[in-house]
C-alpha cells in the first residue's frame, strides 16, 4: 500500500526521484526510488531524521507550534519533508528544476491517506 503512494507521489512530480516513508527513529517504513538515483533515500531519511528532530525542538522552545513541513535544498537535491504526526514523516527528493511546488501540495494532499494506513 504504502509504496504505490510513494510511487505515485515520484511519478505525479516533475523531476521527482524517490520517496520514503519513516518513522522519527530512523527506521524507514517504505520507500521508492524511480531509477538508479545517485543516492540512498534510506539514508538521506535517516540523516534528515536528526535534522527533523531539532526542528522540532525549536518549534516547541518558540512556541510556534508543532512543525509541518521541512524542505532542505542542496545543489543536486530538494527534499520535502512532512510530518504525518510525532511519530512519522513522509519525504520526497526532487533534481535541481524539478517542481518542488507540485511535490509540496502532492505530500500535503496524500498525507491523510498515508496517516489513515499506518
Amino acid at each position: 500500500m504504502f509504496k504505490e503512494i510513494l510511487q505515485d507521489l515520484v511519478d505525479r512530480t516533475d523531476g521527482g526521484v524517490a520517496g520514503l516513508l519513516m518513522a522519527s527513529d530512523g527506521i524507514a517504513i517504505d520507500q521508492y526510488s524511480a531509477g538508479n538515483g545517485p543516492f540512498d533515500i534510506e539514508s538521506v531519511g535517516m540523516e534528515y531524521s536528526v535534522v527533523l528532530k531539532g526542528v522540532q525542538r525549536a518549534a516547541e522552545m518558540l512556541d510556534t507550534g508543532p512543525t509541518q513541513e521541512v524542505s532542505v535544498k542542496t545543489e543536486r537535491l530538494t527534499t520535502v519533508v512532512r510530518m504525518l504526526s510525532d511519530e512519522y514523516f513522509v519525504a520526497l527528493a526532487v533534481a535541481p528544476g524539478g517542481n518542488v511546488g507540485k511535490a509540496r501540495y502532492l505530500l500535503r494532499t496524500s498525507a491523510p491517506k498515508l496517516i489513515e494506513n499506518l
